[in-house]
């Protein structure tokens, strides 16, 4: 009886917001499994609705020792990639002790009216670490609100871990903090210094938090010598395929619930205007500065596609049937012309909203006109937020993908508003798993690093 040699493989999970999900990779980075798991968010202790982080830890666990008892593969390593935003309290065993908060959790106000006083006010913090002002979204707010309560002082709370670092002490039982994590829009790196900015020291949190490491670094399980990564912000290692594949400038924008544009050569500091319209800077896996705009635009398209879809009596899928039409074009022209604004001011409203709510659709014919003004309302702030980066760091070529990478109105839009730039559906087999496996290649695979890890899609404007 002959033995079936089993294929090596690198484990990864990346678990998103909505989607959590296990992969595994082959040496030439092919998926060859893949699972996929929702759960219902559970309310904290004041009924805000966050993630059922006893459920997910369960199924992470659960779904690694399956495939490590799968005959068919053997793995060879383990990482993580999770979204960012987001701190887990842990006591000195690295067991949770309060819940996983929610990023969109109301911050006290007057909480956050203290803080800002004691450390040169809005404007400076945020510029210092490269982050607007976000509340809860800025994870190191949300760590110093729950470790300095009242509340939690009998609570046992030893270690802040950023969300991929708590995945991977699952498996290590060891405690480390990445710079793709700490450097993503947290409060709590000085971009100025390259080290945490003094009000982690000043305000106690700082021996909180266990000590830094590049992604690149792996620990041994705790009960065997098998290499895991220490995970990475998901965003973050997105974008490592593209600077694998690509040394020529560009710009990654990345598409799903928020519309992620990130320019990893644009290293200019931070204007207070930029920061005021949702731009920021992250850190890449090797500890680079990426400079990035955010639009909510996914969340935008899935509550208006609803309202669309309600009115007009169609399915879910209709709008996938929408084609583009040249005549958009003028429509858009006229909108970047007289409702697009100055670029030098700060316009968090425009960004915030695309306007479409605002339009009766009785006004339109049909479902497929509604939908094309919709698209035309949402690319004019989607070039906004690219010319954001753009104007001051020009590039050659604008990558897109995720799911409006798919959608033909959208890409010929964005290919006619700039024109002189190359525009490409880009596609990667799930990037941000893929990067987190590619940041410990060398760990687990001899094998070359492919060159043909992201496929393009060339968009000509059509007049």
């Amino acid at each position: 009886m002959s033995v079936v040699e089993k294929l090596p493989v690198i484990a990864i999970f990346d678990i998103g917001k909505t989607n959590k999900k296990l992969f595994l990779w082959d040496k030439n980075y092919r998926i060859v499994f893949e699972k996929s798991q929702n759960f219902p968010e559970i309310p904290d202790e004041d009924g805000f609705m966050g993630e059922d982080l006893a459920s997910v830890q369960s199924w992470v666990l659960a779904s690694f020792a399956e495939v490590q008892q799968d005959p068919r593969f053997e793995v060879l390593a383990l990482n993580f990639s999770g979204y960012g935003a987001t701190v887990v309290f842990v006591n000195a065993e690295g067991k949770a002790v309060l819940p996983l908060y929610n990023y969109l959790k109301p911050f006290p106000a007057d909480l956050a009216t203290e803080f800002y006083a004691r450390y040169g006010g809005e404007s400076e913090v945020a510029r210092a670490t490269a982050s607007p002002i976000l509340g809860s979204l800025n994870s190191g707010m949300m760590a110093y609100w729950m470790a300095t309560a009242s509340k939690n002082q009998d609570k046992g709370i030893r270690w802040v871990l950023h969300w991929p670092n708590y995945l991977s002490s699952l498996f290590t039982h060891q405690f480390y903090t990445e710079l793709t994590s700490v450097g993503c829009h947290t409060h709590l790196w000085d971009f100025d210094h390259q080290r945490y900015h003094d009000w982690v020291e000043k305000e106690g949190l700082k021996p909180l938090l266990p000590d830094t490491v590049l992604a690149n670094q792996t620990f041994p399980m705790s009960s065997s010598n098998l290499p895991v990564g220490v995970g990475l912000h998901d965003s973050s290692s997105a974008l490592i395929p593209y600077l694998m594949q690509f040394k020529e400038p560009f710009l990654l924008l990345s598409t799903g619930t928020w519309c992620i544009s990130m320019h990893p050569f644009n290293a200019q500091p931070l204007t207070p205007v930029e920061l005021k319209n949702d731009v920021l800077s992250f850190l890449q896996y090797n500890g680079k500065p990426v400079k990035a705009a955010r639009l909510f635009a996914g969340n935008e398209h899935e509550i208006q596609l609803k309202r669309l879809q309600a009115h007009f009596g169609v399915d879910k899928k209709a709008h996938l049937k929408v084609p583009y039409s040249t005549h958009l074009n003028a429509l858009l022209s006229d909108q970047i012309k007289n409702k697009m604004p100055s670029l030098k001011e700060a316009n968090a409203a425009f960004l915030a909203n695309s306007g479409f709510e605002f339009r009766d659709l009785s006004h339109f014919e049909n479902f497929e006109q509604a939908y094309q003004q919709f698209m035309v309302d949402l690319v004019v702030q989607q070039i906004y937020s690219l010319r954001l980066l753009l104007d001051s760091s020009p590039v050659d070529r604008i990558l897109v993908d995720g799911g409006f990478s798919k959608n033909d109105i959208y890409m010929q839009l964005l290919a006619f508003a700039f024109p002189q730039l190359a525009v490409y559906g880009a596609e990667v087999a799930q990037a941000s798993s893929l990067g987190a496996a590619l940041a410990i290649h060398s760990t687990w695979n001899d094998q070359e690093i492919p060159i043909n890890l992201v496929s393009l899609k060339r968009y000509e404007a059509c007049e």
